[in-house]
């Protein structure tokens, strides 16, 4: 497994959106540059999650806020499972979504970013009850597991706060939703934060990853910058708690 090179990775990024720009397989938002992106066939990706046994066995399951996610968060409420969603950029942390509190006419506003807030409660990551199944935003993902976000490293450090609460076993699935244009056949350079997925669902197929499984242990702290500390108060609120 290659380790490194950042210049590899933002290739790989920029070839997959300007191919779902030119095809027109992006969708709102756009354009998709600089995002998780949104897809055509979205809702058929989450459909082939949501028949899978890793999906019926869950009972918590995390899953992050970018649009081609969306039908995954309304699908979770509506098979009664507890949906936890970290805000945007994790500034304000995690929201909770029962959808035993929420009338099941409003899963799919609830589903929405605005409609969590509304709909969802803010929970300290100690409050958060034990995730069994995360689902991630991808915008390359390889056969072989190895994923790129839009290179922020928001879900890595999301990964890393449920596994430094205890709410996160190394051992529950990570799993994405995608474009099949999205899954490449070459291995992705790692850097160490980097976590790779056990499953990918596309609107045609679902693939078990080829490759090593990697789980990061925690947060690693030496490669945070202060910008991030400062962006996120659950950072900080980690960080003073180790001391």
């Amino acid at each position: 497994m290659v380790i490194g090179n950042s210049a590899v990775r933002d290739e790989l990024r920029n070839n997959v959106w300007r191919v779902m720009e030119e095809r027109g397989i992006a969708r709102f938002p756009r354009p998709v540059f600089g995002r998780i992106p949104n897809f055509v066939g979205a809702e058929n990706a989450a459909m082939r999650l949501v028949n899978d046994d890793l999906f019926k066995r869950a009972r918590v399951v995390k899953v992050n806020p970018d649009s081609p996610q969306r039908p995954v968060r309304e699908a979770v409420l509506r098979y009664g499972k507890v949906l936890i969603m970290p805000t945007p950029r994790i500034s304000k942390g995690f929201l909770l979504l029962n959808p035993k509190r929420i009338p099941s006419s409003s899963y799919s506003v609830a589903s929405t970013i605005s409609g969590a807030f509304r709909y969802g409660e803010y929970v300290e990551p100690e409050e958060i009850p034990e995730v069994d199944l995360v689902v991630t935003g991808s915008t390359v993902v390889s056969i072989y597991g190895e994923r790129l976000g839009k290179g922020e490293g928001y879900s890595e450090l999301e990964y890393g706060i449920l596994i430094e609460y205890g709410k996160l076993s190394p051992e529950v699935p990570i799993v994405t939703t995608v474009h099949d244009v999205q899954v490449i056949n070459q291995h992705i350079p790692l850097e160490p934060w980097d976590f790779t997925v056990d499953y990918i669902y596309t609107p045609t197929k679902v693939l078990k990853s080829q490759g090593v499984r990697v789980r990061p242990k925690g947060i690693l702290w030496d490669y945070l910058s202060e910008e991030k500390l400062r962006e996120i108060p659950l950072l900080q609120k980690l960080k003073f708690m180790r001391k």
